[in-house]
């Protein structure tokens, strides 16, 4: 996957969602242009002059939401900072993955390295020192409504407090910095506000589930087409007239994939009468994935606007001559929250397909093939159950894809009347992106195993054979009922990592 092959990324120029997953799960390097360096020692100088004028900045002589009208006196400033760190850190349960956690600190170095937030270079680059020699923050993931609290988490092992993982083995936050050579920090006016607050953790965490959305969503274009031609399915229906005549751009180029993946398919060419229409499951195929698509990448256009923003507050604006503060709410998640909401209902769309056309596959009365897609059925049971599986892992996911953003439980003393709740989007979002995965997994085994009762002057297209080759080499041919669950994974691991789609278009070229 091209993310793998980018080995550090420097900030300071807009990121890419590729370059972001390139760092959180694959660990590339991060670096700090000068551009970044000068906006953040700006920002920082002009919050020190206000401090000395005795300015009033919510935040930094203030207290924090409805206790805003509280002052804090110059010799307490950096005890006020300590103490929201200690107060905020109240997310529970267990830890956040390793590569949610480096998420989240990234969207920390690209939100405050803006030059709006008035933190020190000094800060942000002991967080960037931690994503590059590992420090992963211990930060519990239950219990934010879009922000603070498992920022807070990762921001107390930067002061020496809390806990850090370091190859694995959790230890204090104190411990974790010195096993690699850093020192912890004592923060200065405003870090400790500007380190847990904005969308933070609901870009870091749906940015990861979008790749993983947008990754699944072109390899089920690729398994939908081989369902489509070991079911004998008629590719009349993917004719690009018949798209041309509703021009949904990426109902068409889903099209486009399909013809393409099955371009030099013999089975393909021989079904092209089979039947006079297929049940919607195959002929729908480019509507519903179109669809589907045009919802995550509407939501990509989202994220990349996010990744690359200032979501702090307050806001300072060192460029004018005076200077300015202003507190707002671009720390709000509704942006990221509502697309989030949105592709876990694509997803789910997807996987309910897919899903259907499994079942397809696996009903001799509709495949003309084997019950089961096993020899011997009644003996065996062959494909019966994935297919439960299916049907458990879609039920979650329907659960799932009930927004979290139409909710709101005030707080704060209602001085946070309304909350985004764009945190729990992200978290649903994770699990519906893996949930997919696992779904459209299922209907490739069953796609591997119809195709040993293919008849052998039908032949499939060279990105089926190539497809079905690589599965072979770590899954035998499926005769009898054998222990499936390894299977199960090795196929999810293979559209994960996006191999399936690589494997393809080496054979056909890219695919839209």
């Amino acid at each position: 996957m091209a993310d793998q092959e980018v080995k550090k990324v420097a900030l300071g120029n807009a990121i890419t969602l590729e370059m972001f997953v390139s760092v959180a799960r694959y660990r590339a390097d991060v670096d700090f242009t000068e551009v970044y360096r000068q906006r953040v020692e700006k920002s920082f100088q002009l919050v020190n002059k206000w401090i000395d004028e005795e300015k009033i900045m919510y935040g930094v002589n203030t207290g924090f939401g409805a206790l805003s009208t509280q002052m804090i006196t110059k010799d307490q400033t950096a005890l006020l900072q300590r103490n929201i760190l200690l107060s905020h850190a109240t997310s529970v349960g267990e830890p956040l993955e390793a590569e949610c956690v480096r998420a989240i600190m990234l969207m920390v170095l690209q939100n405050l390295g803006q030059g709006y937030s008035g933190v020190r270079i000094e800060t942000l680059e002991l967080y960037r020192q931690c994503l590059n020699r590992g420090v992963i923050p211990f930060t519990p993931r239950e219990g934010s409504v879009g922000y603070l609290s498992v920022e807070a988490h990762i921001a107390l092992v930067m002061i020496g407090e809390g806990k850090a993982y370091v190859d694995g083995e959790l230890m204090s936050g104190k411990d974790a910095l010195h096993k690699v050579g850093l020192k912890p920090i004592e923060l200065s006016a405003k870090e400790g506000l500007a380190l847990i607050s904005g969308t933070t953790s609901p870009t870091g965490l749906g940015a990861l589930a979008l790749a993983d959305m947008l990754q699944a969503v072109k390899a089920a274009d690729i398994i939908a087409a081989m369902s489509l031609e070991v079911l004998r399915g008629t590719t009349r229906a993917f004719d690009d007239r018949l798209m041309r005549a509703r021009p949904h751009e990426h109902q068409r180029n889903t099209a486009a994939n399909i013809r393409k993946i099955l371009a030099d398919s013999e089975i393909a060419k021989q079904s092209i009468d089979h039947r006079l229409q297929d049940a919607l499951s195959l002929r729908a195929i480019p509507q519903l994935h179109g669809a589907a698509k045009k919802t995550l990448l509407d939501a990509l256009a989202t994220f990349e606007i996010e990744m690359n923003a200032c979501c702090d507050n307050p806001i300072l604006w060192p460029d004018e001559e005076e200077g300015g503060t202003i507190s707002g709410s671009n720390c709000d998640s509704s942006y990221v929250g509502i697309e989030l909401d949105s592709t876990c209902i694509a997803a789910t769309a997807i996987a309910k397909m897919s899903e259907r056309r499994n079942y397809r596959l696996i009903n001799s009365h509709l495949s003309g093939y084997p019950p089961f897609l096993v020899q011997k059925a009644g003996l065996n049971s062959g494909l019966m159950i994935p297919q439960y599986s299916q049907a458990g892992l879609l039920n979650d996911m329907k659960r799932l894809s009930h927004p979290a953003t139409v909710d709101s439980i005030p707080t704060c003393a209602d001085q946070e009347d309304y909350v985004g709740m764009g945190y729990n989007s992200a978290k649903k979002a994770l699990e519906v992106a893996r949930k997919l995965e696992y779904v459209v997994a299922i209907e490739l085994l069953s796609i591997y195993s119809a195709h040993q009762f293919v008849e052998e002057n039908r032949t499939p297209g060279s990105a089926t054979k190539a497809v079905l080759e690589r599965i072979e080499q770590s899954i035998p041919r499926l005769t009898e009922d054998t222990y499936l669950y390894p299977y199960l994974e090795r196929l999810r691991d293979f559209i994960h990592s996006g191999e399936i789609i690589s494997v393809v278009e080496e054979k056909v070229g890219t695919l839209l």
